[in-house]
């Protein structure tokens, strides 16, 4: 459904993304990818918000590199300049998306997911924001100071993002007067990627996603 483009990012350089459209004036949602790369598994939660009626872009921060080894994809995530993918690649998506649509939201899984929240704080553009089991460091992007709309899913058994993590990061936003919709799953780290079956959890995922969707509507 979707195709490879280019796009510029704020300081003029370009970068490439798959694109999944529904169409002129319909709402859209940068789609932010997990450490294994711009797959064809996040091609297809692009494509599936298309069909949902909504243009999803979803940004290539490796540049190409796609794994599917946990130690190449986490030696491709600690290379990652998260500074440079959220002001740069990632707005430049968001800005690009508001070429064809007024109202943008970001959403991105593990990796992506804290990545997510770095842009809910740090990129004024986005509407709204939907975290998948994935917290950056509190010094590049403190949760408390998102101030917009802002959605999470995670995962009760999660040695990464764990329940004790995502409790402070719902006090944090609550103590500074904001009302996130944090939502915790019986699943593991993961449960929404449909290709890794040591994982995926099917009820889960469509529970989030439904919940997901609905606070599209409402705040795109």
């Amino acid at each position: 459904m979707g195709q490879m483009i280019s796009f510029p990012r704020p300081d003029g350089a370009s970068v490439s993304g798959y694109l999944a459209s529904a169409g002129p004036q319909r709402p859209g949602v940068v789609v932010i990818q997990e450490w294994w790369g711009l797959n064809d598994q996040i091609c297809g939660v692009a494509d599936r918000f298309a069909r949902a009626g909504f243009n999803a872009l979803a940004p290539d921060l490796f540049k190409g590199r796609v794994t599917q080894e946990p130690d190449e994809a986490r030696h491709l995530m600690t290379g990652l300049d998260f500074p440079g993918a959220t002001h740069q690649d990632i707005r430049g998506a968001v800005l690009h998306l508001q070429t064809l649509c007024r109202k943008v939201g970001v959403m991105g899984f593990c990796m992506g997911g804290a990545l997510t929240v770095a842009s809910a704080v740090h990129i004024p553009e986005a509407s709204a924001a939907v975290c998948f089991y994935g917290i950056p460091p509190k010094e590049f992007a403190d949760p408390a100071n998102i101030k917009r709309p802002f959605q999470a899913h995670f995962a009760d058994k999660d040695d990464w993002c764990t329940p004790k993590a995502v409790d402070a990061l719902e006090q944090a936003m609550r103590a500074a007067g904001s009302a996130p919709e944090i939502f915790r799953y019986e699943a593991s780290h993961g449960f929404f990627n449909e290709r890794r079956a040591d994982v995926y959890d099917a009820n889960c995922a469509g529970l989030a996603w439904e919940r997901m969707l609905a606070f599209w509507e409402r705040n795109l």
